[in-house]
């Protein structure tokens, strides 16, 4: 981050770079974090174990609203994980941490199949 607290362009370009298929996602979650303005006032909320829930609000701050464009420029993250955004600069996303398998899938032959 520059001295004025805003992401630098390198940041950015590792947030829009990011690839999930090969670094851990919790990791791509903390690298923002830690550039993110006001993370410490409930701006960052990411809670949960099997599924993690982020909740990110930019507060109007112009680098928080840089970061989210860079995490809209990596396809694959958004495109798997974002749930919504309001108004105002609020975003959810939605990451599971184990892939859950239908048991009735996994064992056809159990009850309710």
């Amino acid at each position: 981050m520059d001295k004025d607290g805003y992401p630098e362009d390198n940041e950015l370009q590792t947030i829009s770079n990011w690839n999930i298929t090969k670094n851990p996602v919790i990791d791509l979650l903390e690298y923002i974090r830690d550039r993110w303005q006001f993370a410490n006032y409930g701006y960052f909320d990411l809670s949960g174990k099997r599924v993690l829930r982020l909740r990110m609000s930019t507060g109007g701050w112009s680098g928080n609203e840089s970061i989210i464009k860079a995490m809209q420029r990596n396809w694959i993250f958004w495109t798997m994980y974002w749930q919504q955004s309001k108004r105002g600069g609020h975003f959810w996303f939605r990451i599971p941490t184990k892939k859950r398998i239908n048991k009735n899938v996994a064992n056809p032959t159990e009850p309710g199949s």
